[in-house]
């Protein structure tokens, strides 16, 4: 019997802890950054896609650009940092994502009474390799614009994704969410950043 990892989190261990700060300490240099144009609109188009799931409001058709094991993650501190040490505003492991789903489509999810609409900007995208040909990261800035219930929030950082190729198509392994205002009063987060 094959594993559901959307009911259990028996992936989020010591070892995802430590694959998780090797992936995002020193990754964005010169020497791993990708110039095959190609290859760095491929990453584009994905940010893109998945910036569009959000503002449609397709969550589900979102969350199927991540791998069954995937995480999504805010850090509260600038730069991410170590989770296991650091505090995070959101540390979603699938299972708390596809809770966080089922809570923001239901309608008594008062804090979307009425839905918000949203608009997302992606830009600076800029694609780096790893050690694993079938892994890349990818970093790009991001301005959202929330507007619910005559209130207008704006949320800015950037963006490092982790991604995977997979079956044919390339995979979002992590997300994370790098505000530059982590670490100040956030009111509280109703949408997917």
């Amino acid at each position: 019997m094959q594993h559901d990892p959307s009911r259990t989190s028996y992936y989020v261990g010591d070892d995802f802890y430590q694959s998780l700060v090797d992936s995002y300490t020193d990754w964005q240099t010169d020497e791993s950054e990708i110039i095959d144009p190609a290859l760095r609109d491929t990453c584009r188009m994905l940010l893109e896609k998945e910036a569009r799931m959000l503002d449609q409001n397709r969550l589900d058709d979102w969350l199927s650009l991540y791998v069954p094991e995937c995480l999504y993650w805010v850090p509260a501190t600038p730069h991410g940092g170590d989770p296991r040490t650091e505090i995070a505003v959101c540390f979603d492991d699938r299972r708390r994502i596809e809770d966080r789903i089922y809570r923001l489509k239901n309608e008594f999810a008062w804090s979307q009474q009425p839905l918000s609409r949203t608009a997302r900007l992606i830009s600076n995208v800029g694609a780096f390799s790893t050690e694993d040909k079938n892994t890349l990261m990818i970093r790009s800035t991001f301005l959202t614009t929330e507007f619910q219930a005559g209130d207008k929030r704006t949320y800015t950082g950037w963006y490092g994704h982790k991604i995977g190729f997979q079956d044919g198509n390339w995979k979002i392994l992590v997300k994370q969410v790098n505000l530059i205002d982590c670490d100040q009063n956030l009111r509280n987060l109703s949408i997917i950043l």
